[in-house]
């Protein structure tokens, strides 16, 4: 009988990491209540971004749960995925013009912690010393 591999376990930095990416998931699913019935003339993103981002926070959240279960790096991959096209749908905002200043700011806050997020959910564990 072979022998299964041990789970590669979290460390702290990928634990926050997938903490705020659970965070930042569940504020893609408040974008449920901004969908508007009637997507001609009002201000905000589209409604295919809305809903597209609603989906990446799904799978951010699914993926969460699997990482931090499983100790998955597919997992991890996954979750970085979503978050970085979720921040490819949000950076249109800081260039259009007409965009409020604060949508601006949560934007550019939105980028910087996913950025982190992205960084922390990646990283590897420090290599254990060598035995003597």
């Amino acid at each position: 009988m072979s022998k299964l591999a041990a789970a590669p376990s979290l460390n702290r930095k990928n634990k926050v990491g997938l903490a705020l990416a659970a965070v930042l998931g569940l504020l893609d699913l408040g974008n449920v209540f901004d969908i508007p019935a009637d997507d001609g003339g009002t201000a905000g993103p589209p409604t295919g971004v809305l809903i597209g981002d609603i989906v990446l926070g799904l799978i951010t959240l699914v993926a969460v749960v699997i990482t931090w279960r499983r100790g998955s790096r597919t997992g991890s991959r996954v979750v970085a995925g979503a978050r970085i096209i979720d921040v490819v749908t949000a950076l249109p905002a800081l260039f259009v013009s007409g965009v409020a200043s604060w949508v601006v700011l949560a934007v550019a806050v939105f980028v910087i912690v996913s950025v982190v997020v992205i960084a922390l959910v990646l990283s590897r564990p420090a290599p254990e010393p060598a035995a003597l």
